[in-house]
Protein backbone atom coordinates (compact mmCIF):
# COMPACT_ATOMS: atom_id res chain seq x y z
CA UNK A 1 0.00 0.00 0.00
CA UNK A 2 1.36 3.47 -0.58
CA UNK A 3 0.50 7.03 1.52
CA UNK A 4 0.75 10.05 0.33
CA UNK A 5 2.21 13.18 2.19
CA UNK A 6 1.58 16.56 0.88
CA UNK A 7 1.56 18.49 3.97
CA UNK A 8 5.39 20.40 4.11
CA UNK A 9 5.90 20.33 8.01
CA UNK A 10 5.03 16.57 8.04
CA UNK A 11 7.29 16.24 4.76
CA UNK A 12 10.56 18.19 6.92
CA UNK A 13 10.24 15.72 9.18
CA UNK A 14 9.54 12.77 7.28
CA UNK A 15 12.97 10.77 8.33
CA UNK A 16 11.75 10.60 11.81
CA UNK A 17 8.49 9.11 10.97
CA UNK A 18 9.23 7.21 8.17
CA UNK A 19 9.92 3.58 10.12
CA UNK A 20 6.11 3.83 11.47
CA UNK A 21 5.26 3.18 7.89
CA UNK A 22 7.79 0.88 7.00
CA UNK A 23 7.59 -1.21 9.91
CA UNK A 24 3.87 -1.93 8.40
CA UNK A 25 5.02 -2.64 4.85
CA UNK A 26 3.72 0.64 3.97
CA UNK A 27 5.50 2.59 1.12
CA UNK A 28 5.45 6.43 1.06
CA UNK A 29 5.16 8.88 -1.43
CA UNK A 30 6.89 12.37 -0.35
CA UNK A 31 6.80 14.76 -3.15
CA UNK A 32 8.55 17.80 -2.94
CA UNK A 33 5.86 20.51 -1.73
CA UNK A 34 6.51 24.44 -1.17
CA UNK A 35 3.42 25.09 0.42
CA UNK A 36 0.47 23.40 -1.50
CA UNK A 37 -0.05 21.12 -5.06
CA UNK A 38 -2.34 21.97 -7.41
CA UNK A 39 -5.60 20.63 -8.22
CA UNK A 40 -4.27 18.94 -11.65
CA UNK A 41 -1.52 17.68 -9.74
CA UNK A 42 -3.28 16.43 -7.30
CA UNK A 43 -5.65 14.63 -9.53
CA UNK A 44 -2.96 13.04 -11.69
CA UNK A 45 -1.41 11.86 -8.10
CA UNK A 46 -4.18 10.60 -5.77
CA UNK A 47 -5.44 8.22 -7.41
CA UNK A 48 -2.06 6.46 -7.28
CA UNK A 49 -2.09 5.73 -3.90
CA UNK A 50 -4.05 4.21 -1.18
CA UNK A 51 -4.05 6.91 1.74
CA UNK A 52 -3.30 10.65 1.98
CA UNK A 53 -1.98 12.47 4.47
CA UNK A 54 -3.39 16.20 3.16
CA UNK A 55 -1.86 19.55 4.22
CA UNK A 56 -3.43 22.95 3.24
CA UNK A 57 -3.75 21.59 -0.32
CA UNK A 58 -6.74 21.82 -2.59
CA UNK A 59 -8.82 18.71 -1.62
CA UNK A 60 -11.63 19.07 -3.58
CA UNK A 61 -14.33 17.20 -5.22
CA UNK A 62 -12.58 16.66 -8.39
CA UNK A 63 -9.81 15.59 -6.58
CA UNK A 64 -11.63 12.79 -4.45
CA UNK A 65 -13.64 11.38 -7.34
CA UNK A 66 -10.24 11.23 -9.10
CA UNK A 67 -8.75 8.89 -5.81
CA UNK A 68 -12.03 6.52 -5.92
CA UNK A 69 -11.71 5.94 -8.98
CA UNK A 70 -8.36 4.76 -8.39
CA UNK A 71 -7.12 3.38 -5.41
CA UNK A 72 -7.54 5.44 -2.36
CA UNK A 73 -9.15 4.32 0.44
CA UNK A 74 -8.47 7.20 3.05
CA UNK A 75 -7.38 10.22 3.87
CA UNK A 76 -6.49 12.62 6.76
CA UNK A 77 -5.98 16.30 7.44
CA UNK A 78 -3.19 17.11 8.90
CA UNK A 79 -3.51 19.98 11.53
CA UNK A 80 -7.02 21.34 12.66
CA UNK A 81 -8.01 24.00 9.62
CA UNK A 82 -10.17 21.97 7.33
CA UNK A 83 -11.86 25.03 5.14
CA UNK A 84 -9.53 23.31 2.30
CA UNK A 85 -11.06 20.06 2.58
CA UNK A 86 -14.21 19.12 0.97
CA UNK A 87 -15.80 16.38 3.73
CA UNK A 88 -19.05 16.54 2.03
CA UNK A 89 -17.78 14.71 -0.95
CA UNK A 90 -15.81 12.31 0.69
CA UNK A 91 -18.89 11.30 2.75
CA UNK A 92 -20.86 10.93 -0.87
CA UNK A 93 -17.82 9.02 -2.43
CA UNK A 94 -17.36 6.65 0.99
CA UNK A 95 -13.73 7.75 1.63
CA UNK A 96 -13.28 7.78 5.37
CA UNK A 97 -12.02 11.10 6.69
CA UNK A 98 -11.04 13.35 9.50
CA UNK A 99 -8.54 16.03 11.01
CA UNK A 100 -6.56 16.40 14.18
CA UNK A 101 -8.07 18.67 15.82
CA UNK A 102 -6.31 21.12 19.17
CA UNK A 103 -3.13 19.64 18.17
CA UNK A 104 -1.62 23.66 17.96
CA UNK A 105 -3.41 25.85 20.32
CA UNK A 106 -0.09 26.95 22.17
CA UNK A 107 1.73 26.82 19.19
CA UNK A 108 -0.04 29.51 17.31
CA UNK A 109 -1.33 31.29 20.27
CA UNK A 110 2.86 31.69 21.22
CA UNK A 111 3.28 33.25 17.36
CA UNK A 112 0.34 35.42 17.86
CA UNK A 113 1.68 36.89 20.69
CA UNK A 114 5.09 37.36 19.09
CA UNK A 115 3.44 39.89 16.31
CA UNK A 116 1.72 41.26 19.38
CA UNK A 117 4.99 42.35 21.14
CA UNK A 118 6.97 42.99 17.84
CA UNK A 119 4.29 45.10 16.49
CA UNK A 120 3.83 47.03 19.86
CA UNK A 121 7.23 47.91 20.13
CA UNK A 122 8.21 47.70 16.33
CA UNK A 123 11.17 45.69 17.25
CA UNK A 124 10.99 43.48 13.91
CA UNK A 125 11.62 47.67 12.01
CA UNK A 126 14.13 47.64 14.36
CA UNK A 127 16.27 44.94 13.75
CA UNK A 128 15.93 45.18 9.82
CA UNK A 129 17.21 48.93 10.58
CA UNK A 130 19.86 47.70 12.69
CA UNK A 131 20.98 44.93 9.63
CA UNK A 132 21.07 47.92 7.23
CA UNK A 133 23.62 49.81 9.30
CA UNK A 134 21.00 52.44 10.63
CA UNK A 135 20.14 52.86 14.79
CA UNK A 136 16.78 54.23 15.01
CA UNK A 137 14.72 54.27 18.49
CA UNK A 138 10.69 54.55 17.68
CA UNK A 139 8.64 54.83 20.68
CA UNK A 140 6.51 52.28 20.91
CA UNK A 141 3.30 51.44 22.13
CA UNK A 142 2.73 50.63 26.21
CA UNK A 143 0.68 47.38 26.13
CA UNK A 144 -0.55 47.49 29.41
CA UNK A 145 -4.23 49.07 30.08
CA UNK A 146 -4.80 48.61 26.34
CA UNK A 147 -8.08 46.51 24.80
CA UNK A 148 -7.80 43.30 22.46
CA UNK A 149 -10.23 41.99 20.38
CA UNK A 150 -9.88 38.65 20.00
CA UNK A 151 -12.21 36.80 16.96
CA UNK A 152 -12.51 33.36 17.95
CA UNK A 153 -12.32 31.40 20.96
CA UNK A 154 -11.34 27.53 19.98
CA UNK A 155 -7.99 26.06 21.08
CA UNK A 156 -6.09 28.72 19.52
CA UNK A 157 -8.03 31.59 20.82
CA UNK A 158 -8.26 29.76 24.23
CA UNK A 159 -4.52 29.59 24.40
CA UNK A 160 -3.95 33.36 23.25
CA UNK A 161 -6.41 34.56 25.57
CA UNK A 162 -4.98 32.86 28.48
CA UNK A 163 -1.02 34.03 27.18
CA UNK A 164 -2.43 37.44 27.02
CA UNK A 165 -3.89 38.27 30.42
CA UNK A 166 -0.41 37.99 31.93
CA UNK A 167 0.31 41.71 29.58
CA UNK A 168 -2.79 42.82 31.68
CA UNK A 169 -4.79 43.92 28.69
CA UNK A 170 -8.48 44.15 28.54
CA UNK A 171 -10.01 41.12 26.30
CA UNK A 172 -13.15 41.84 24.29
CA UNK A 173 -14.01 38.28 22.88
CA UNK A 174 -15.87 37.28 19.61
CA UNK A 175 -16.92 33.56 18.50
CA UNK A 176 -21.02 32.97 18.08
CA UNK A 177 -20.40 29.31 18.62
CA UNK A 178 -18.94 29.28 21.94
CA UNK A 179 -20.88 27.64 24.88
CA UNK A 180 -18.05 29.12 27.24
CA UNK A 181 -18.80 32.25 29.95
CA UNK A 182 -16.30 34.80 29.64
CA UNK A 183 -14.82 33.67 32.50
CA UNK A 184 -14.42 30.31 31.48
CA UNK A 185 -12.46 31.50 28.23
CA UNK A 186 -10.47 33.56 30.50
CA UNK A 187 -11.79 36.99 28.74
CA UNK A 188 -13.77 39.99 29.76
CA UNK A 189 -16.41 39.99 27.96
CA UNK A 190 -18.06 37.94 24.72
CA UNK A 191 -19.80 39.84 22.31
CA UNK A 192 -21.59 39.64 19.09
CA UNK A 193 -19.08 40.78 16.15
CA UNK A 194 -18.42 43.33 15.79
CA UNK A 195 -20.09 45.41 18.98
CA UNK A 196 -17.36 47.30 20.43
CA UNK A 197 -14.96 46.59 17.96
CA UNK A 198 -14.00 50.13 17.84
CA UNK A 199 -12.62 50.36 21.73
CA UNK A 200 -10.20 47.70 20.37
CA UNK A 201 -6.11 48.88 20.14
CA UNK A 202 -5.42 45.18 18.82
CA UNK A 203 -7.42 43.14 16.45
CA UNK A 204 -6.18 39.39 16.86
CA UNK A 205 -7.92 37.03 14.48
CA UNK A 206 -7.84 33.58 15.56
CA UNK A 207 -11.21 31.92 14.65
CA UNK A 208 -12.00 28.91 11.76
CA UNK A 209 -12.62 30.52 8.12
CA UNK A 210 -16.06 28.75 7.01
CA UNK A 211 -18.48 30.53 4.70
CA UNK A 212 -19.56 33.38 7.10
CA UNK A 213 -16.11 34.68 8.89
CA UNK A 214 -14.75 34.59 4.71
CA UNK A 215 -13.72 38.48 4.79
CA UNK A 216 -14.76 39.06 8.27
CA UNK A 217 -12.46 41.98 8.51
CA UNK A 218 -13.53 44.32 5.17
CA UNK A 219 -13.94 47.72 4.53
CA UNK A 220 -17.11 47.56 6.74
CA UNK A 221 -15.78 46.08 9.38
CA UNK A 222 -12.27 48.26 9.54
CA UNK A 223 -14.00 51.32 9.52
CA UNK A 224 -15.71 50.57 12.33
CA UNK A 225 -12.10 50.04 14.35
CA UNK A 226 -10.42 52.85 16.23
CA UNK A 227 -7.82 54.99 13.89
CA UNK A 228 -4.10 53.55 14.46
CA UNK A 229 -5.67 49.65 15.27
CA UNK A 230 -3.31 47.04 14.96
CA UNK A 231 -4.33 43.52 13.33
CA UNK A 232 -3.11 39.94 13.80
CA UNK A 233 -3.70 37.22 12.03
CA UNK A 234 -2.43 33.95 12.69
CA UNK A 235 -5.71 31.77 11.34
CA UNK A 236 -6.93 31.71 7.76
CA UNK A 237 -6.02 34.39 5.18
CA UNK A 238 -9.33 34.36 3.54
CA UNK A 239 -10.61 36.06 6.70
CA UNK A 240 -9.43 39.51 5.81
CA UNK A 241 -10.14 41.06 2.59
CA UNK A 242 -6.73 42.57 1.74
CA UNK A 243 -7.49 44.78 -0.60
CA UNK A 244 -9.39 46.30 1.98
CA UNK A 245 -6.61 45.87 4.48
CA UNK A 246 -4.16 47.58 2.11
CA UNK A 247 -6.41 50.88 1.84
CA UNK A 248 -6.69 50.97 5.53
CA UNK A 249 -2.80 50.69 5.68
CA UNK A 250 -2.30 53.35 3.43
CA UNK A 251 -4.55 55.54 4.81
CA UNK A 252 -3.41 55.19 8.51
CA UNK A 253 -6.99 53.79 9.87
CA UNK A 254 -4.26 50.89 10.38
CA UNK A 255 -1.23 51.37 12.03
CA UNK A 256 0.34 48.04 10.88
CA UNK A 257 -0.55 44.29 10.65
CA UNK A 258 1.22 41.07 11.70
CA UNK A 259 -0.16 38.16 9.05
CA UNK A 260 0.77 34.78 9.38
CA UNK A 261 -1.35 33.83 6.27
CA UNK A 262 -2.24 35.54 3.23
CA UNK A 263 -5.45 34.65 0.73
CA UNK A 264 -2.83 33.56 -1.86
CA UNK A 265 0.21 31.60 -0.58
CA UNK A 266 3.09 32.05 -1.00
CA UNK A 267 2.18 35.48 -1.13
CA UNK A 268 2.73 37.11 -4.78
CA UNK A 269 6.17 39.27 -5.42
CA UNK A 270 3.83 42.10 -6.50
CA UNK A 271 1.71 42.05 -3.78
CA UNK A 272 0.94 45.47 -2.61
CA UNK A 273 1.03 44.36 1.09
CA UNK A 274 5.28 43.85 0.56
CA UNK A 275 5.44 48.25 0.48
CA UNK A 276 4.39 48.65 4.29
CA UNK A 277 7.78 48.08 6.53
CA UNK A 278 5.66 48.67 9.76
CA UNK A 279 4.31 45.38 9.01
CA UNK A 280 5.20 42.16 10.06
CA UNK A 281 4.77 39.26 7.72
CA UNK A 282 4.68 34.70 8.12
CA UNK A 283 5.05 31.88 6.05
CA UNK A 284 1.59 30.01 7.36
CA UNK A 285 3.98 28.69 9.89
CA UNK A 286 2.22 29.48 13.18
CA UNK A 287 1.85 25.97 14.32
CA UNK A 288 5.71 24.41 13.32
CA UNK A 289 7.47 23.40 15.84
CA UNK A 290 9.17 20.29 16.41
CA UNK A 291 7.93 19.51 19.11
CA UNK A 292 4.37 20.13 17.42
CA UNK A 293 4.73 18.70 14.06
CA UNK A 294 5.74 15.13 15.62
CA UNK A 295 2.49 15.45 17.92
CA UNK A 296 0.14 16.32 14.76
CA UNK A 297 2.04 13.47 12.66
CA UNK A 298 1.43 10.54 15.07
CA UNK A 299 -1.85 11.63 15.73
CA UNK A 300 -2.99 11.53 11.67
CA UNK A 301 -0.54 8.17 11.29
CA UNK A 302 -2.69 6.84 14.03
CA UNK A 303 -6.08 7.63 12.07
CA UNK A 304 -5.07 6.59 9.02
CA UNK A 305 -3.78 3.10 10.37
CA UNK A 306 -7.63 2.70 12.04
CA UNK A 307 -9.25 3.98 8.41
CA UNK A 308 -6.47 1.33 7.05
CA UNK A 309 -7.40 -1.36 9.87
CA UNK A 310 -3.71 -1.73 10.16
CA UNK A 311 -2.38 -2.34 13.77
Amino acid sequence: MKVLVTCPPMLRAIEQLRHYFEDKGLELVTPNVVQVLTEDELIELVPTVDAWIIGDDPATEKVFTAGKNGKLIAAVKWGVGVDNVDFKACEKLGIPIANTPRMFGNEVADMALAYFTGLARESYKVDREVRAGNWIKPAGMSVSGKTVALVGLGDIGLATAKRLKAFDVTINAYDPFTKLTAEEAGVDTILPFPDNLGVADFVVITCALTPSSYHLINEKSIQLMKDGVIIINVSRGGLIDETALIAALESGKVKSAGLDVFEVEPLPADSPLRQFEQCIFGTHNGSNTKEAVIRASLRAIEILFGYLNIK
